[in-house]
């Protein structure tokens, strides 16, 4: 059976081309342009989407505040439309409860690929949630992250990469994500240091699972991404298995 998927744009030529793509792709769009309306639709069930695609710049309200609102009665999973750059809005709209944000312009076939990503985590939620947290502990009063019980040696920026994984497993991180929340005081960092430091990450974390002495050993010696997984032209997602 079809999933529906509630878009919630008042820019019509943009609806119409995502209504479009996800219509291609056997999903059933239903668009409307207001925030207010979409919040009444959704708390009398007259629509029940598996997923909501919500632009910030509503013209009746906030695409921030109707998150808000939804959250007070509703799990539903919600992507973000924004034209805003500032890295502020883009953490608020994750804070508040959104699952993923793409900033405009855009590809309404990236838009439907993170679609179907977040759809995919969220059957396997109920499943698998536990699995991170057995993995991982982490301690932000002593900003440390301790491994199967075996606390990790990181610098500040893999520190801070590993903790925004781990606050949100299985949520799919973009490489510009990434960058705006762990290197928000260093602007002309590359988003290959992302790539860089994932590998790091990787191989201290199987360096401490193995009880390896040298990570470039451990990074011999398995394949493992130790449960950071590579998506590929869109991020870095923490497994929920």
């Amino acid at each position: 059976m079809s999933k529906s998927i509630l878009i919630i744009e008042d820019e019509i030529s943009i609806a119409e081309n995502l209504a479009y793509a996800l219509g291609t792709d056997g999903f059933m769009p239903t668009h409307v342009s207001l925030g207010q309306q979409a919040l009444s639709m959704l708390r009398q069930a007259s629509i029940t989407p598996a997923l909501i695609v919500l632009d910030i710049g509503l013209p009746d309200i906030n695409g921030f505040d109707v998150c808000r609102q939804l959250r007070q009665f509703s799990d539903t999973p919600v992507l973000f439309l924004t034209a805003r750059n500032d890295e502020i809005d883009r953490i608020v709209g994750l804070e508040i409860g959104a699952d993923d944000y793409v900033t405009k312009p855009f590809s309404p076939r990236e838009v439907v690929a993170r679609i179907r990503a977040i759809l995919r985590r969220q059957q396997g939620n109920p499943q698998t949630n536990m699995g991170p947290a057995k993995r991982f502990e982490l301690r932000q009063d002593e900003a440390r992250i301790l491994y199967y019980g075996h606390a990790l040696n990181l610098t500040r920026y893999e520190y801070l990469l590993l903790k925004t994984l781990v606050e949100r497993p299985g949520h799919l991180f973009s490489r510009a994500q990434l960058m705006e929340i762990v290197w928000t005081n260093a602007p002309e960092t590359l988003e290959r240091t992302v790539d860089a430091h994932i590998k790091s990450l990787r191989a201290k974390l199987r360096q401490t699972r193995l009880g390896s002495h040298d990570a470039a050993d451990a990074q011999l010696t398995d394949s493992s991404d130790e449960g950071i997984q590579t998506h590929r032209g869109m991020g870095y997602s923490l497994s929920l298995a």
